[in-house]
């Protein structure tokens, strides 16, 4: 059984298309980078710029390479992304730098909630911590960030509420004073004894 509502902003939200999704603000960063988040035969800037590539084109629709520049030339600097220009290709970064440009391609539309599908699987220790950092700063802000990770220290470390599934539906939401691996197991295995 499917179903469900989402609010934003306390109102309901229709959402029929990834259009409509990215038309509210809701951006998903999909667990596989390189074969959903990316199209790795691209630069930076196009990767950064492709989702919201209107805001880059001019009366005429036609693309203006300079405003795309300085877009993806914010996102380079502000995540800290290891490449020589915007115009290096995605395929040649590092998985913690490809993950950032998938951030950065959301980030520079304003995102107002975030799904984040497993943010740091096969990512350094580095990038991790630097992707954890800008995930905190992005709640921080008020940017609605949902994690999707199966990895328990993870989720342990960077929730503030967590949702165990069981079965497909919701076994029970954690707070954070909850925190606990044996809490989220139990769960998990469909048990609502936290302790």
């Amino acid at each position: 059984w499917l179903g469900g509502q989402i609010e934003l902003d306390g109102r309901p939200l229709e959402v029929r298309s990834v259009r409509d999704a990215i038309d509210s603000g809701v951006y998903l960063v999909p667990e596989d980078r390189r074969r959903t988040g990316l199209i790795t035969s691209m630069t930076i800037r196009e990767n950064v710029t492709l989702a919201g590539v209107s805001a880059y084109a001019n009366l005429l629709r036609l693309i203006e390479p300079n405003k795309e520049t300085a877009a993806a030339g914010r996102q380079l600097q502000s995540l800290r992304i290891k490449a020589p220009s915007v115009e290096s290709i995605a395929a040649n970064l590092s998985g913690g730098n490809q993950q950032k440009v998938v951030l950065g391609k959301w980030l520079s539309m304003a995102p107002k909630v975030l799904i984040v599908d497993e943010p740091t699987r096969g990512i350094d220790v580095g990038a991790r911590s630097e992707i954890y950092r800008l995930l905190r700063d992005l709640a921080d802000s008020g940017v609605a960030i949902m994690v999707i990770s199966s990895d328990m220290e993870e989720v342990l470390g960077i929730c503030d509420r967590i949702a165990v599934m069981h079965e497909g539906a919701i076994a029970g939401t954690l707070q954070r004073d909850q925190f606990s691996e044996q809490a989220v197991m139990n769960l998990a295995v469909g048990r609502t004894d936290l302790s």
